[in-house]
C-alpha cells in the first residue's frame, strides 16, 4: 500500500506489533506458507504468504504494516490479482478505520470497516476471522460484514 492514500501521520513502523501479527497468523492459520519482512535490518512491512487464496486463486499474500501510533494496513492480494484491505489511518475519503473492497481495493471505494477493535492482537484475529470465513464459504461478499469481529 502506498502512502498516497494517507492524509495524516501514520507514524513509524512498530516492529513488536509486526512480530506479534506474524506469530498469531502462524498460530491461527494452517495455510501460512511463509512469513518475511521487506527489509531484515529496518522492516516496514510484514509479508504473510498463503498456500491458497480466495475463489480460484492458488496463492495469496498479506502485506501488513503497523505503526507506533496504532495505524495499520492489512492488504490482501492473490494469484488472481484480487486486492482488498483493512486500514486504519487518517485520510480524506473515509472514516479513519476503513475497508477497501475487492477486487481492486481502490482508494476511492473505501467504506467504514466492520472491525471496531484497535489492539494489535484483536485486529489481527479479526482480519484472520473475516478472511477465513470468506475462504470457507468461497465468497468475497462478506469480507466486511462480520458483526464486530473477532
Amino acid at each position: 500500500m502506498s502512502g498516497d492514500d494517507r492524509a495524516g501521520e501514520f507514524g513509524p513502523i512498530y516492529l513488536p506489533a509486526l512480530q506479534r501479527i506474524r506469530d498469531l497468523w502462524i498460530e491461527l492459520e494452517p495455510l501460512v506458507d511463509e512469513t518475511s519482512y521487506d527489509d531484515v535490518v529496518a522492516p516496514t512491512e510484514l509479508r504473510i504468504t498463503l498456500s491458497d487464496g480466495l475463489g480460484d486463486a492458488t496463492s495469496a499474500r498479506f502485506d501488513i504494516q503497523w505503526s507506533e501510533l496504532g495505524m495499520y494496513s492489512f492488504h490482501y492480494v492473490d494469484s488472481d490479482d484480487v486486492n482488498w484491505r483493512f486500514d486504519r489511518h487518517p485520510n480524506t475519503h473515509s472514516p479513519e478505520i476503513h475497508f477497501h473492497p475487492p477486487p481492486e481495493a481502490a482508494t476511492t471505494a473505501a467504506e467504514p470497516s466492520c472491525i471496531d477493535v484497535t489492539e494489535v492482537s484483536l485486529v489481527t484475529r479479526a482480519v484472520h476471522a473475516v478472511w477465513r470465513a470468506a475462504y470457507e464459504v468461497d465468497t468475497l461478499d462478506r469480507l466486511n460484514s462480520a458483526p464486530n469481529p473477532p
